[in-house]
C-alpha cells in the first residue's frame, strides 16, 4: 500500500513549482494525481464503508421511529439516547487515532477490531427493549465507530497527495454514502415485508456488517510502517504518545480549524430531529419515515466528489463554511410556512450538501496540518471536538423540544448556527507551509 502511495506522491516531490514544465512533465503529474484520488486504498475502504452503512443505516433509519413510537420516549429521552450515540463517538476518538499511531501504522488493523465490535452490537438491539440497555448498546456500537474513523481517514489521507486529498475523500465520502443511500432502502422493504419488521431489520444488519468486516480483512492493504522513501526522519522511530499528539494544538491552522469545527457542531442538529422534524411538517406515514434519509444520502453521493474537487482548487475552508450555509437554509425551510410538494426535496436536498461540503473536506483540510506519524491522532483531534459539541447539541436541542417545542428549538438552533458561522470567518486558518502540509 505505502509503495503506491509513495509514488502517488512523487508529482508534488519537486521543489521548483514555478518552472515551466514540458507537456510530457505535466501529464505525469496528472495522471499521478488521478493514481491518488482513486488510490487502491481509497476504494477498498469505500467499498467497506458502503457495506458497513447499508448495516448501520437500516437501524438508523428506523431508530427515531422505534424508539419515539414504538417504545413511546419524550424528544428529551431520545435526545439523551442520540447525544450517547455521538457522544461515546467522541469520547474514543482520540483513543482510536492514537492507538493507530502507537502501532506503528496499523492502522488497517485497529479500524477491524472496531469495525467487529459495532458489528456485534446489531443483535442486541433484539433484546432491548428499555431506555438504559438500548443506551449501553449504542454506546458499545459508538464506541466500535468512534475507535474506527481516526484509522480509516488517516489511511486515506496518507495513500493520497496534499493536492488531491480532497478528491480522494469526496471519492470515499460518495462511496460510503451510497450505503447510506441503499440502507434506509432496505430498512424500508423489510418492514413492508415482514410482521416483526424491526426484530427483522436489526437481523438483516447485523449479517450486512459482517460481511463488511470480511471485506476489510481480506482486500484493504495492510502497511505497517511509513513509506519506505521517507529518510528525513531516523529509524527506529520511538512510538508516539499523547503528549505530541495534543501538542498538534499548537499549530494555528489546526488549532483554528479544531475550535471553528467545534463551535459549529453545537449548533448542528442531529439528523434524527431533522427527519421527525420534516415527518411532523408533512404528516409522514410512520412506513414512509424510513425512506427519509434516502434524499440526504442521495445528494451527498451525487456531491461529494464535485464539493471534494472544488475544496482543492478553490479553498477548504470556503466550501467548509458554504456547507454551514446550506444547513441554516435547511432550517429556515423547516422553519418556514412553506408546504409546497418542493418542501422536503429541497430540504434533504441541502442537507446532503451539508454533509458533502463538510464531512471529507474537513478531514482533507486537517489532514494538511498534522504530520504522517501523527496523522490519526491529528485527525481524531478535530473529530472529538466536533463530535462532542453536537453530544450536546443532541441534548440541549432535545431538552428544548420537550420544554418549549420543535418550533422554538430548531429557531434557537438556527440563530447560534449564524452567530457561530459568522465568528468562524474570524478564525479562518491560514494556510500552512508547503512542508508542513506534506510532512
Amino acid at each position: 500500500m505505502y509503495v503506491a502511495d509513495s509514488r502517488a506522491g512523487t508529482p508534488d516531490s519537486p521543489a521548483p513549482t514555478s518552472a515551466p514544465a514540458s507537456a510530457e512533465g505535466a501529464a505525469r503529474p496528472r495522471a499521478g494525481r488521478r493514481r491518488a484520488a482513486v488510490a487502491p486504498t481509497v476504494l477498498a475502504l469505500g467499498t467497506v464503508s458502503l457495506i458497513t452503512d447499508v448495516s448501520s443505516e437500516m437501524v438508523t433509519a428506523v431508530l427515531p421511529l422505534y424508539l419515539v413510537t414504538g417504545l413511546g420516549l419524550s424528544p428529551l429521552g431520545f435526545g439523551l439516547l442520540d447525544g450517547i450515540y455521538n457522544g461515546f463517538s467522541a469520547l474514543v476518538r482520540l483513543a482510536g487515532g492514537h492507538l493507530a499511531d502507537r502501532g506503528g501504522g496499523r492502522h488497517k488493523w485497529v479500524a477491524g477490531a472496531r469495525y467487529a465490535l459495532s458489528a456485534a452490537c446489531k443483535p442486541l438491539l433484539l433484546l432491548a427493549h428499555t431506555l438504559t440497555p438500548i443506551g449501553l448498546i449504542l454506546a458499545a456500537d459508538r464506541t466500535g465507530k468512534g475507535l474506527r474513523t481516526a484509522p480509516r481517514d488517516a489511511l486515506i489521507s496518507l495513500s493520497s497527495t496534499s493536492r488531491t486529498r480532497g478528491r480522494a475523500f469526496g471519492v470515499h465520502r460518495a462511496m460510503d454514502t451510497a450505503g447510506a443511500l441503499f440502507g434506509p432502502l432496505v430498512a424500508f422493504l423489510i418492514l413492508r415485508a415482514t410482521v416483526d419488521g424491526y426484530d427483522a431489520v436489526f437481523t438483516v444488519s447485523f449479517c450486512v456488517a459482517v460481511v463488511g468486516v470480511l471485506v476489510l480483512v481480506l482486500f484493504v492493504p495492510g502497511g505497517s510502517t511509513r513509506p519506505p522513501v521517507t529518510t528525513d526522519i531516523p529509524h527506529p522511530t520511538p512510538r508516539p504518545t499523547l503528549r505530541p499528539a495534543l501538542a498538534l494544538l499548537r499549530r494555528p491552522a489546526l488549532r483554528r480549524l479544531t475550535v471553528c469545527a467545534l463551535l459549529l457542531g453545537l449548533a448542528t442538529v442531529s439528523d434524527s430531529f431533522v427527519y421527525l422534524l420534516l415527518q411532523r411538517r408533512l404528516g409522514v406515514p410512520d412506513r414512509w419515515f424510513a425512506l427519509l434519509p434516502l434524499g440526504t444520502a442521495a445528494a451527498f453521493l451525487l456531491l461529494a466528489v464535485p464539493l471534494g474537487r472544488l475544496a482543492d482548487r478553490v479553498g477548504r475552508w470556503r466550501v467548509f463554511l458554504a456547507g454551514h450555509g446550506a444547513l441554516l437554509l435547511t432550517y429556515g425551510l423547516l422553519l418556514s410556512s412553506w408546504h409546497g410538494t418542493a418542501l422536503p426535496y429541497a430540504v434533504l436536498v441541502l442537507h446532503g450538501g451539508f454533509y458533502a461540503a463538510t464531512d471529507g473536506v474537513l478531514m482533507a483540510a486537517a489532514s494538511d496540518s498534522v504530520p504522517d506519524e501523527l496523522r490519526s491522532s491529528g485527525l481524531a483531534l478535530v473529530q472529538t471536538g466536533q463530535a462532542l459539541a453536537r453530544f450536546v447539541c443532541s441534548i440541549g436541542f432535545g431538552a428544548a423540544w420537550t420544554a418549549w417545542g420543535d418550533r422554538t428549538a430548531l429557531t434557537a438552533s438556527a440563530v447560534a448556527l449564524a452567530v457561530c458561522a459568522l465568528f468562524s470567518l474570524s478564525l479562518r486558518p491560514t494556510r500552512p507551509p508547503r512542508s508542513e502540509g506534506l510532512a
